[in-house]
């Protein structure tokens, strides 16, 4: 079984695949709309504090876990915590990568929508903020047009799937991340430039103080696990697929960088806007679709621009949208001893399924709520505040306790001696944040879901 495991063709191939999965959508997309929501800069420092104390060991944590097992996250977490009750833990983490992938690609829909909108010049004709927010509105409020553009998204990504590790997942993150970014830049730039524009880079570095509330950590917490892909199956799946020599922190490094980077440059060019036409920062879910048409209808260019910026949204939502999958695809490679084509038949079916009633959660099934929420954001408050950190601290308790720092780290000192040679803090940084910091703020803010404070 281990003998015909696909793996990466290189540790630059692990690195693009595993930063796509971090700077996707959540860092595009959901950052920015919890940032306005959340006080803007004051919820930057909180996010940068709970990665370092809590993302970044975790990341460590998953990622050493499936190298070390070369297994899917539930053969995984049983491998080295030899229990059927680990296990559990981490089918969890692939039910979790499952249900993630099931309302992230209504999210990711709407992106292919209005990349097909943009290649028919219809996100550069908008006057006033209000036109493009009645757009949007009636664009997700539309039964068809939603489940058109999710079958659509889910159809690209079960052919990135279908073709493997490889020639699939690797090559496309190869090659559309680094033209993210230099994009994403150019619109930072632009949106700074435009009258008020400064006041969006204020909003997002200037910190208020009064704005921290024990909402706002939590938020950040979850943002930290949403925008590297922790707790859902996907790191340790990725890891699985490394060769036992690559260097885990010398790896982990660059992918938590470029997730910073990116969130705060699509931070920037998103609130430079944001201030500059006009509009609240504090728009939700749709910020993004409120904003960039309006930026686009009014420089030069702006035609050629949408649509290469909402082409590479796409290819940023694809990224992460195959990492969310893979972990039930390999567990049923792994597990099952099924084919990978069938494995990801089965699974872009099974979330198309789940996808549905997200997608109609905002048209015909909005005034239908659970616990006073829509099924999607029930399905979004459950996996980012609940699932998600329960897979992080599986994680840590297992790297840290179960199978004890002292036995795990000399397999992640592995490949990178040198690192741990020339900065020996780092040993007791990872042994401490892994053992105890990053599990204790784990339970206390997932305590604080429950109402315990």
């Amino acid at each position: 079984m281990q003998a015909k495991r696909e793996h990466w063709k290189s540790r630059v191939g692990f690195i693009w695949a595993a930063v796509g999965s971090a700077i996707g959508l959540g860092s595009i997309w959901r950052f920015p709309y919890v940032v306005g929501e959340n006080g803007g800069a004051t919820f930057v420092l909180l996010y940068l504090v709970c990665l370092l104390l809590v993302g970044f060991p975790v990341l460590i944590s998953e990622i050493l876990i499936g190298r070390k097992a070369q297994l899917n996250p539930s053969g995984a977490f049983r491998e080295i915590g030899k229990s059927k009750s680990w296990q559990k833990i981490g089918k969890m983490t692939v039910l979790t990568g499952f249900l993630v992938s099931s309302f992230y690609c209504v999210i990711a829909g709407w992106t292919l929508g209005y990349l097909l909108q943009a290649l028919f010049g219809k996100l550069t004709d908008f006057q006033t903020a209000s036109e493009v927010s009645n757009h949007f509105q009636a664009f997700s409020a539309s039964p068809l047009l939603g489940l058109f553009s999710v079958i659509g998204f889910l159809a690209l990504s079960t052919f990135v799937l279908y073709i493997g590790v490889q020639k699939g997942i690797e090559a496309i993150n190869k090659i559309m991340i680094p033209l993210l970014f230099f994009l994403l830049i150019f619109l930072a730039v632009k949106g700074f430039m435009m009258p008020g524009g400064e006041r969006g880079v204020t909003f997002l570095f200037k910190p208020e103080w009064s704005e921290i509330t024990p909402t706002a950590v939590l938020l950040a917490l979850g943002q930290a696990f949403f925008a590297l892909s922790l707790g859902q199956g996907t790191m340790v799946t990725y890891g699985s697929y490394l060769g036992k020599k690559e260097n885990v922190p010398g790896t982990c490094f660059p992918i938590a960088i470029f997730g910073i980077c990116i969130s705060l440059l699509a931070g920037v060019a998103i609130f430079t806007i944001v201030f500059s036409a006009g509009l609240a920062p504090t728009s939700g879910v749709s910020l993004m679709f409120q904003t960039l048409p309006i930026v686009f209808s009014q420089i030069p260019g702006g035609y050629f621009l949408s649509v290469l910026f909402f082409l590479l949204l796409v290819i940023a939502a694809l990224t992460s949208q195959i990492s969310a999958m893979e972990p039930l695809i390999s567990y049923f490679i792994d597990s099952r001893k099924w084919k990978r084509q069938r494995a990801v038949v089965t699974t872009a079916l099974s979330v198309f399924l789940l996808a549905v009633p997200c997608t109609l959660s905002f048209g015909p099934l909005k005034g239908f709520t659970l616990f006073g929420m829509n099924f999607f954001d029930l399905l979004l408050f459950l996996c980012l505040n609940i699932l998600i950190p329960l897979g992080g601290l599986g994680a840590v308790i297992l790297v840290g306790w179960w199978w004890g720092f002292r036995s795990a780290f000399p397999h992640l000192r592995e490949g990178a001696e040198k690192l741990f040679r020339d900065f020996p803090v780092l040993k007791w940084y990872f042994q401490i944040s892994i053992r105890y910091i990053a599990p204790i703020i784990i339970v206390i803010v997932m305590l604080d879901v429950l109402g315990v404070f």
